[in-house]
């Protein structure tokens, strides 16, 4: 179920690229009234619906930044020295910000379940930032998200029913 689920959401995010980049163009331009109330109810709908755990695709294609304080708590978690985290788990990108060395996450299991869950790194938390205030202000990482995560997909659907 779930690769069928991510291919199909792929295929519909492609196909719908240039309408959704063209919509989140004009919404950032002039955000509508109470954007950011209605966001969190399209936001909370969606995800009331989709089940992640069904999908996993963020975890398996993709890779979370490491700020410094979700390294400290996940190598404090594994009894290791934030240095030998970084050392078995991390790489710096060409930003210069820690990443994981390669995907899937490590830390996915076969049934799609984060191991290390309570002590995930903040982007993975926030991941894919539907319910951020101003949700507007990061259409280019939203246009990225509709094409890997279908929550995301749904989201911005939504949104061009709700802020015709």
């Amino acid at each position: 179920m779930g690769d069928r689920l991510i291919i199909e959401n792929q295929q519909k995010a492609q196909q719908r690229h240039s309408e959704h980049k063209k919509f989140l163009g004009k919404i950032k331009q002039k955000p509508p009234k109470d954007f950011d109330r209605k966001m969190l109810e399209i936001h909370e709908e969606v995800f009331e619906e989709i089940d992640c755990l069904s999908c996993a695709n963020c975890c398996k294609t993709t890779g979370p930044l490491f700020t410094q304080k979700d390294i400290e708590r996940l190598a404090g978690l594994f009894r290791m020295k934030p240095s030998q985290f970084i050392e078995k788990y991390l790489r710096l990108d060409e930003e210069n910000d820690y990443v994981l060395q390669s995907v899937p996450c490590p830390f996915l299991g076969s049934d799609n379940y984060c191991s290390v869950y309570e002590h995930r790194p903040k982007a993975c938390r926030e991941y894919p930032h539907t319910d951020r205030k101003k949700f507007y202000q990061i259409n280019h990482l939203t246009l990225k998200n509709t094409l890997i995560c279908p929550a995301a997909n749904k989201v911005v659907e939504e949104m061009m029913k709700t802020f015709k």
